[in-house]
């Protein structure tokens, strides 16, 4: 039998997991999770282990797309088909190097949430903080079945849409790679090696489709996570107006005030984690849509109906990819604005002079807002996500026209 202390503690700890547990599920296998202090020396030894194959397995497809399209292909055309898979193979090259250099952040923000989560004792604050938690999970979920599911029928479609080609009097049948190889080092047109280089690229696009997906997940997660402290601030506001005792009064604004840069400093450290990997992201997305778009339309009536669908379909993940990253941000700066005016709307007038003082600093405080920066150029908002829906919609207009 638990002790009563026991039972809160395992309580607090299973909503933490909770909460971050799709995360460490996507992250772990990559080498991306970080250590806690308890972790055993085996534990850190195959992280390192894992960081290094994650390093190798990328790096065996980038290189030699790249090696290619500089060297090999001499059609322009075939070219541009070869750049839109090597620079989502690139994108997640670099995100993944951003989240392992970030890996401190991530760690702290970790414990941050473990120390919300065990210093919430009310059921009140609790619930709220496990709805956030939920939709964060939610979100993570969708963004893996979306993102992941793109990848792999695209993965699947090149592996059974092989190519007719005339070598001396015979014509031959080439199986095709996600992403082009330089053959001149290992010559991928025939089997056996094939077969091992398209397995190598299905498990690099498992690497970064993982660091997509879980930069994904942190970012949902831990901006769902600060949204519920903040509702947990603004409830609390509501509470302090009804406390008619002055030293309880000061009590508790003096705890609403800790609550409230608490998780101002938790979505400070998130924009610091977030901001490189949405600025690959924005920058990564919108040069592949643009090229998926192309792709779509120049070859509506040479390529077989299940590549143009999932072209189609990794157009939709990508173009999800950048709203959820948008969606966040947005729904960051919505929040610390609504603290604010939580602040302003209360039965101000019915608390002491000195109190009401202080709910105008709580007011200037929340009209300085944090906002999800893409390398702290862009704001990452709905009106964002819509410029890149335009950009991709007068790319794919243009390119009709020319044809």
């Amino acid at each position: 039998m638990y002790t009563s202390h026991e039972s809160k503690v395992n309580v607090y700890k299973q909503n933490n997991d909770y909460s971050l547990q799709f995360n460490r599920w996507i992250l772990k296998p990559i080498g991306v999770w970080p250590e806690l202090p308890t972790s055993s020396p085996v534990e850190r030894i195959l992280s390192k282990l894992l960081r290094l194959t994650c390093h190798t397995l990328v790096a065996l497809t980038v290189v030699p797309s790249i090696l290619y399209i500089l060297f090999e292909e001499k059609d322009v055309r075939l070219k541009l088909k070869a750049v839109g898979p090597t620079s989502h193979w690139l994108m997640g090259g670099i995100n993944y190097c951003s989240l392992l250099y970030q890996k401190r952040h991530i760690r702290k923000s970790i414990e941050h949430m473990e120390a919300d989560w065990r210093m919430a004792r009310r059921e009140r604050d609790r619930e709220m903080m496990m709805k956030n938690a939920r939709l964060g999970r939610v979100i993570a979920g969708v963004c893996a079945l979306i993102m992941q599911g793109g990848i792999f029928s695209y993965n699947v479609a090149r592996g059974t849409s092989p190519i007719l080609v005339e070598i001396g009097n015979e014509t031959v049948s080439i199986g095709r790679l996600p992403c082009p190889s330089f053959n001149k080092i290992v010559d991928t047109r025939f089997t056996p090696v094939y077969e091992v280089v398209f397995t190598l690229q299905c498990l690099s696009s498992l690497v970064v489709n993982n660091t997509t997906v879980g930069a994904c997940g942190l970012a949902a997660v831990f901006a769902m996570h600060a949204c519920g402290q903040l509702n947990v601030v603004m409830s609390r506001l509501e509470e302090l107006v009804e406390e008619k005792r002055r030293h309880v009064i000061q009590r508790k604004l003096a705890s609403l005030v800790e609550r409230h840069l608490r998780a101002l400093r938790f979505l400070s450290r998130l924009e610091i984690i977030m901001r490189q990997v949405c600025l690959v992201e924005l920058t990564g997305c919108t040069f592949n849509l643009c090229m998926l778009g192309y792709y779509t339309i120049t070859e509506w009536h040479e390529e077989s109906t299940n590549t143009l669908i999932t072209y189609l379909i990794v157009l939709t993940s990508m173009m999800f990819n950048i709203f959820i990253f948008c969606y966040i941000g947005d729904l960051v700066t919505d929040q610390c604005k609504k603290v604010g005016e939580a602040a302003y709307m209360t039965n101000w007038y019915k608390l002491p002079h000195k109190t009401m003082l202080c709910l105008i600093l709580i007011i200037l405080r929340s009209s300085i807002v944090i906002k999800i920066t893409a390398g702290k150029i862009f704001h990452m908002s709905i009106s964002t996500f819509g410029d890149v829906s335009i950009v991709q919609k007068l790319n794919s207009y243009i390119t009709l026209q020319d044809i």
